[in-house]
């Protein structure tokens, strides 16, 4: 019996890559069933306008972490109000390591994010508000400070508070000390929030 040496991988995806580079047949493609199909389609439909949609829905559902990492990289480099919208949605998911995917991407967008994160500061579910003060360990907005002191100065939350106060104590200056004395006031018989507002308070003084 004749050996008949199979094609190597790599040259049948390559080959399989050109045949779909137009928009309609990328989105097509980013639910086929190869999970490398997926991952191109992902990568390459930065280029095709309107596609943050496909994009977001395909990431709510996808299970190849190679491919969800290419979606990501997508959506952040397309940047729109679509897709920063389907990345703030995901703060609402079930899926963890989904919301942590989500945060890491919104944090590569400050100019993005910056003008809905008030918004996201105060909405409604406490976790959401949690996830937002992430977002802003790496945000690299001028606004990071104002909006943290906002987060202590109002919210009701213990917990969103806290993780706020362990972000300022990284990045606050001297317009946080006041707030950060009135937090102490507010939840005065919570151990936790009066450790760490001590904390931002030392840290802050030293610099």
């Amino acid at each position: 019996m004749a050996f008949v040496k199979k094609k190597d991988s790599v040259t049948v995806d390559q080959e399989d890559r050109k045949q779909m580079r137009e928009c309609p047949d990328l989105l097509l493609a980013l639910t086929d069933a190869s999970a490398t199909a997926r991952r191109w389609a992902a990568r390459d439909l930065v280029n095709c306008p309107n596609a943050a949609a496909a994009l977001v829905n395909q990431l709510k559902c996808e299970s190849d972490l190679s491919v969800r990492e290419v979606i990501l990289t997508t959506l952040t480099r397309l940047g729109d109000a679509t897709a920063v919208a389907g990345l703030v949605d995901c703060l609402r998911s079930e899926d963890a390591a989904l919301r942590n995917e989500a945060i890491e991407a919104m944090k590569q967008l400050p100019d993005e994010m910056a003008p809905i994160m008030r918004g996201l500061l105060t909405d409604a579910d406490p976790d959401v508000r949690i996830f937002s003060v992430n977002v802003l360990e790496s945000l690299r907005h001028p606004e990071v400070e104002c909006w943290l002191i906002d987060v202590i100065n109002q919210d009701v939350q213990i917990n969103v508070c806290a993780t706020a106060v362990d972000l300022l104590s990284e990045v606050g200056t001297a317009a946080a000390l006041e707030p950060l004395e009135r937090l102490k006031a507010r939840f005065a018989d919570e151990p936790y929030i009066q450790f760490a507002a001590d904390l931002a308070l030392r840290r802050i003084k030293q610099d």
